[in-house]
């Protein structure tokens, strides 16, 4: 009977403390997610800044149609221009993705696509991945004017051909992220999270 009474008494106690480790660990989860910053294109140095007006680019995409990009937009729309490569194989899991943002935000972006090399590999790659209705540049010195050294890479225009957002992007979350930045008046995600913490540090220093 007592040994009964003992390994009851055990087994309340494990149960006990395995709630307390679940609770620990349920809080400590709470705190990094807290402490995890939201992914967002990852803002690089090099071409023209965010603010500054983007590099003005006129003449004919690579089925000859007419396209401009840079300066005042004609129809209201902000441009979101799209560095790709057939040779990327991140650019072309991001390209279904791409499109979807484009149909679902037709309304104030159009989605231009730009790279640079062969035009026989670039008509190709746009017919494999479907891009024959988007604009889409082959010419190197676009690129160059926007400094772009990685793929793929985003620039996010507004409808004044000012530069709003930019980066490296790999994934639909890194996408909207532009356009957060954007609505928000921020460069990029990080900035918007640094900003965040800055008064929170400063509380907590004057604490100390």
């Amino acid at each position: 009977m007592s040994a009964l009474v003992v390994s009851n008494l055990l087994l309340w106690l494990a149960v006990i403390v395995l709630a307390a480790l679940v609770f620990a660990l349920a809080r400590q989860i709470g705190v990094l997610h807290e402490r995890v910053a939201p992914a967002g294109a990852l803002l690089l140095r090099g071409g023209p800044k965010v603010g500054e007006p983007a590099p003005a680019w006129s003449g004919v995409d690579l089925f000859g149609r007419p396209l401009r990009v840079g300066g005042a937009s004609d129809d209201g729309r902000g441009t979101l221009l799209l560095f790709v490569a057939p040779g990327c194989p991140v650019c072309g899991s991001l390209l279904p993705v791409a499109r979807r943002l484009a149909a679902e935000e037709r309304a104030r972006l159009r989605v231009v696509f730009a790279s640079d090399g062969e035009p026989e590999a670039q008509r190709r790659f746009v017919a494999q991945h479907g891009l024959d209705a988007f604009p889409y540049v082959v010419d190197a010195e676009l690129g160059l004017a926007h400094g772009v050294g990685r793929l793929p890479h985003a620039v996010l225009i507004d409808a004044a051909g000012v530069i709003r957002a930019k980066g490296l992007v790999n994934s639909r979350e890194h996408l909207e992220s532009l356009l957060e930045a954007h609505a928000r008046g921020v460069a990029s995600i990080q900035e918007l999270v640094a900003s965040s913490r800055e008064p929170a540090a400063r509380a907590g220093e004057g604490g100390a």
